[in-house]
Parts: structure tokens; sequence; C-alpha cells
């Protein structure tokens, strides 16, 4: 007699199609498919990140985010939901919990990431040092939006915050339910 085995993943997608919507989203946006949803003044919030759903489905929500300097989404994960990111333009830090302590890396435009269930971490635009530059002086770019595309399945329910306790361990701070991504927009 056979018998059904249920996935041990909440989601039938896998981190490779988050990466592939992440991306096919990134080109949407960059070919201009999503300019109704992008701020009607066309200028970019300076103060708060700002988010747009693209997609949503009962497998995924697909989103773009704006990122502004100096805010951060403290150190979370995405509860029972695996996720993707593509970076469109500007650039992000990551700091990712490995198990012992955070480990920071930069994620520029035309980098990917995918984050599996449990993957902990904190997400910010660049510091304008992080991202090369030729022009030490003033640069333009600066002003453009920092801008990635993310992607929840099953979509967000819930997110947990985290901080790193004095003896080198995480602590759980507070879960919210929540279906916004990446924190409170």
């Amino acid at each position: 007699m056979e018998r059904a085995v249920a996935s041990a993943l909440p989601t039938r997608l896998r981190p490779a199609d988050l990466l592939r919507l992440t991306d096919e989203g990134a080109e949407d946006v960059l070919a201009g498919r999503y300019d109704h949803l992008l701020p009607s003044n066309g200028v970019w919030p300076a103060d708060e990140r700002w988010a747009a759903r693209l997609l949503t489905d009962d497998e995924v929500d697909v989103w773009l985010i704006s990122w502004t300097p100096g805010k951060s989404t403290e150190l979370h994960d995405h509860a029972g939901s695996l996720g993707a990111l593509t970076v469109l333009s500007g650039a992000l830090s990551e700091f990712r919990w490995n198990g012992s302590e955070l480990r920071r890396r930069t994620l520029a435009a035309g980098d990917q990431a995918s984050f599996p269930i449990g993957w902990v971490h904190d997400v910010m635009r660049a510091p304008a040092q992080s991202v090369a530059s030729t022009e030490p002086a003033f640069d333009p770019a600066l002003l453009e939006p920092t801008l990635s595309v993310h992607a929840y399945s099953p979509p967000l329910t819930a997110m947990s915050y985290y901080e790193v306790t004095g003896h080198g361990t995480l602590r759980r701070t507070r879960t919210v339910l929540t279906d916004q991504p990446e924190g409170d927009m």
C-alpha cells in the first residue's frame, strides 16, 4: 500500500524557484511593468522604507522594497517562510547569524540571496563606503533609491525578532503577526 509523504517544507517552492521569481520581478520592475505601483509623485520616501506587493497567491508573496539610509530591519526571521531577494539598485548589507556570531555581507545591484526557514538576519541599505566608488566627493547615485525584490513562500504570517546575548547566543525578544516584508514598514 502506497502512502503519501508530506514535504518537509511548508511549500512546494524551493529556494531556486524564489530566486527565479525575484529575478523575474526585478526585470519587470526595470521594464516599467509595475510603474503603476511606484510612488505617484516619482519621489521615493527618504525617511522610511517603502514596499509594494507585486504578486500574491496562496504559495508566494513578491514585494518591491525601497531602502533608506540608516534604517535597519532588526535581527529577525521569517517564521515558517522561505525567502529570496534580488537587488535592483544600490546595495544592501546583511548581517546573518551563523550560530555563533553575526557575519556581514554586501549585496550589490544584480546580486541574489535566498534564505531557508530559521535564517536570522538584519538587512539595511549599505553605507556609502561599502559601495565601490571612484569619486570620494558627493555621489549623485546616493540619491537614487536602493531597491530589491523579495519573495516569501508561503506568504509571510509572522516574524520573530532577536538579540545577541552577552553569552554569544540568540534570544527571541518578540514575535509579531504580519504580512509585511522585512519588518515594520
